[in-house]
């Protein structure tokens, strides 16, 4: 594909945007031996989880930055959660967002523009790996978590749990940089390249 072809995204600079502070949200998991405890409860009680995800891009020194959540100063995660039963996923993303980053936690998710599905990671069992394709021998997976690429306006105001840090990474430090991002964060470069970014200076 030849860059005039690709989709372009425009990003704007991260001092465009303000950053507050809002309560805690509990975490669910201690350790990964938890989550995937949690998985195997909840996959007994509602079949599969799906998980939706946004991919949120900023500018800053001339580069394009995801933002990230840090927690416990070890793990790195994408902004968002699992579904509600029969909920859709740009329904749900906004409802996670909403929750994790913005002023009203009630609002209707108008704020938030969610673009198009970026790829999707499968579960096949109750352990730690996941697939950018679903096995073909895999008839009941466990999980499936999709990303979606979230478009932001100029400027707007967000606000974080105190217990977790946003941060925004360079693609360059992410990209299969996996020890430290885990295997679905440091392939978004990857699924990126398809784009064209404009970098507004303001």
């Amino acid at each position: 594909m030849d860059e005039e072809e690709k989709v372009e995204v425009k990003i704007y600079p991260l001092n465009c945007y303000y950053f507050g502070f809002k309560d805690s949200i509990p975490s669910k998991d201690h350790s990964l031996h938890d989550r995937l405890q949690r998985i195997q409860s909840n996959y007994a009680a509602r079949g599969m989880r799906t998980c939706v995800e946004a991919v949120i891009m900023v500018e800053l020194f001339k580069h394009p930055h995801l933002l990230l959540f840090q927690i416990k100063n070890l793990i790195f995660k994408l902004p968002g959660g699992r579904l509600r039963p029969g909920e859709s996923d740009i329904d749900g993303l906004k409802r996670k967002l909403g929750r994790k980053l913005s002023v009203d936690e009630d609002g209707d998710g108008a704020e938030w523009e969610v673009g198009e599905c970026l790829g999707m990671w499968w579960r096949p069992d109750f352990e730690t790996l996941m697939y950018p394709f679903l096995p073909p021998n895999v008839k009941h997976p466990k999980e499936c978590t999709k990303l979606f690429l979230v478009k932001l306006p100029e400027s707007r105001r967000f606000t974080v749990p105190r217990n977790m840090k946003l941060l925004s990474v360079p693609l360059c430090q992410i990209h299969e940089n996996h020890k430290t991002y885990g295997p679905i964060i440091s392939r978004i470069p990857q699924l990126l390249s398809k784009f064209s970014f404009n970098m507004i200076e303001i």
